[in-house]
């Protein structure tokens, strides 16, 4: 699994803070089995957002996840979720709704967070707040899914090979 991680931060872009969300979330990457091959910092900019999901979703860039960190709150300048919908083919809700899910289990704002997630061509994109508290609090529940996730993307057509589908049958 090669992974791309996205920080969308105008403060970090410009250097007036440090890009701790995006480490944190290359570092739980890395010990989920993926291999972190880009990681990017660009600011809440929507046109240069949805550029980066954009290069990252190509064939050949050989990118199987993309984890965006940033930009998923109610400011005017919070835009990841409108890029990321630009940007997908098809929707794969259930991480988002998950993640705000478990995200209400440690706080009650986290019912304000707007992040998506859904399919690029066979790159799943998931956008993750811009805290590295909740991106730690939030990996848990997706990881165990990600292996899965990309190996059903990169496979042609149907089901094929006998593989489990989603609800764990054959």
């Amino acid at each position: 699994m090669r992974a791309a991680i996205l920080t969308i931060s105008t403060s970090v872009a410009a250097g007036r803070s440090e890009d701790v969300s995006g480490a944190a979330l290359a570092e739980l990457a890395t010990a989920a089995g993926a291999e972190v091959a880009i990681s990017e910092i660009v600011t809440d900019d929507q046109a240069a957002i949805e550029q980066a999901l954009r290069a990252y979703s190509v064939p050949e860039a050989d990118i199987s996840l993309v984890f965006t960190t940033g930009g998923t709150g109610l400011t005017p300048d919070d835009i990841t979720p409108e890029a990321t919908r630009a940007v997908i083919d098809r929707d794969a809700p259930g991480f988002a709704e998950t993640m705000r899910t478990e995200s209400l289990r440690h706080t009650p704002l986290g019912i304000l967070t707007r992040g998506v997630s859904g399919i690029a061509g066979r790159t799943l994109i998931i956008n993750f707040p811009g805290n590295p508290k909740a991106i730690n609090q939030l990996w848990p529940v997706i990881a165990p899914t990600l292996e899965h996730a990309v190996a059903t993307l990169q496979r042609e057509g149907g089901r094929g090979g006998g593989s489990r589908d989603v609800h764990g049958g054959h």
